[in-house]
């Protein structure tokens, strides 16, 4: 990479990092109302934002740089986040409904003792370690049977997609001690610290925004070994890998993992910020509109897809308040624009007008 490179790319991660910042310091000390006003939920709202841009850039990792297209980047997510709705559910005591240290819907459900699997997740640090662990044990597994059996290209995409579908079923049954189609909610504390308070809103949000720019840090370092060069290779012809004596399985193995990680990590962001989570997060239309996302913004590129999920989200905001019954023809409208006239994504917009501007100013000038 040229210095000219290096030195766009870090005036770009400025900016991105100072409008940020922005957000949190004008809740704090900035007007009630008006322009430069941020309130709680703005800054929840944003926080949320930045957990999806997290998700697209886990997804980005694996697609846009690995050329694995995967369906089932939101059970990795939702993973994450059950796993922080385990806690946080434990956090909340004898404050509900029944008034139990068991988590209402065990009540609700006869439990009379807390199952063991959840006795661990009473501990923050257990829990810490869980939301990556889980999914990457899972991604493991899967990644494993899937790439030792040379499935690839749409046949990947289509197996990722049912195991979602399977375990978006299983997560809904109630016996499977994950609250069934309520899941989880209600929570109260965190850490000691009121979920509802501005305080706390505020460190989870700038808690985002590290786990934003530390997985920005990753995928740019990661690029420059030597697994980011065969990684992309891998993409742009595997075939040609295999034969210079790379085992392609266990490159594209410890992506999937790591990907999964990310993914469980932004999805426990996501929950406190939300205030619950249920198994819809996993469903396999969630990791479709992922895919939206990291192809608006820009695939292959390292801001691109974060930039995609905030821009489509902020947009799907608008439209399912202003056009609540049309609001999908627009999503859909939006990503067929994309892939028809825009395959570099909003952030190639600029270098596909320069390109376009450039050929015609050579054809006039011959």
């Amino acid at each position: 990479m040229t210095n000219k490179n290096i030195f766009k790319e870090l005036g770009a991660s400025g900016v991105i990092l100072a409008f940020l910042m922005l957000l949190p310091i004008l809740n704090m000390v900035g007007p009630d109302s008006g322009l430069f006003s941020v309130s709680a939920f703005q800054l929840s709202l944003w926080g949320k934002y930045l957990t999806f841009a997290v998700l697209a850039m886990s997804l980005n990792l694996l697609w846009g740089y690995t050329g694995l297209l995967c369906l089932c980047q939101s059970l990795f997510f939702a993973l994450g986040g059950y796993m922080m709705g385990m806690y946080l559910m434990l956090m909340i005591g004898e404050r509900g409904a029944y008034k139990s240290v068991l988590p209402d819907f065990m009540v609700f459900l006869g439990y009379q003792d807390l199952p063991i699997h959840w006795a661990p997740f009473y501990n923050f640090w257990f829990t810490s370690a869980a939301i990556l662990w889980v999914p990457g044990v899972v991604a493991l597994i899967f990644g494993y049977l899937a790439f030792r059996s040379r499935i690839r290209g749409v046949y990947f995409s289509i197996l990722t997609q049912a195991l979602t579908y399977a375990s978006c079923l299983l997560f809904y049954r109630n016996d499977f001690t994950f609250g069934g189609n309520n899941g989880f909610t209600d929570f109260k504390d965190i850490l000691g610290m009121d979920l509802n308070s501005i305080e706390t809103v505020r460190i989870l949000f700038i808690s985002s925004v590290v786990l934003l720019f530390l997985t920005y840090f990753i995928t740019s370092f990661l690029l420059k070994t030597k697994l980011g060069k065969i990684q992309q290779a891998i993409r742009d012809s595997e075939n040609r890998v295999l034969f210079s004596g790379y085992s392609t399985a266990n490159f594209k193995l410890g992506i999937f993992v790591l990907s999964a990680m990310i993914a469980g990590a932004a999805g426990a962001l996501y929950v406190p910020q939300v205030g619950g989570i249920n198994p819809s997060l996993m469903e396999a239309a969630k990791s479709l509109e992922v895919v939206v996302w990291v192809a608006v913004g820009g695939r292959g590129t390292k801001w691109g897809p974060a930039i995609g999920a905030i821009f489509v989200n902020l947009l799907k905001s608008y439209t399912t308040q202003a056009f609540p019954d049309y609001w999908l023809i627009f999503m859909g409208g939006l990503f067929v624009f994309v892939v028809l006239f825009m395959p570099q994504g909003l952030i190639g917009v600029y270098n596909q007008l320069k390109e376009k501007f450039l050929k015609k100013e050579g054809t006039v000038s011959v």
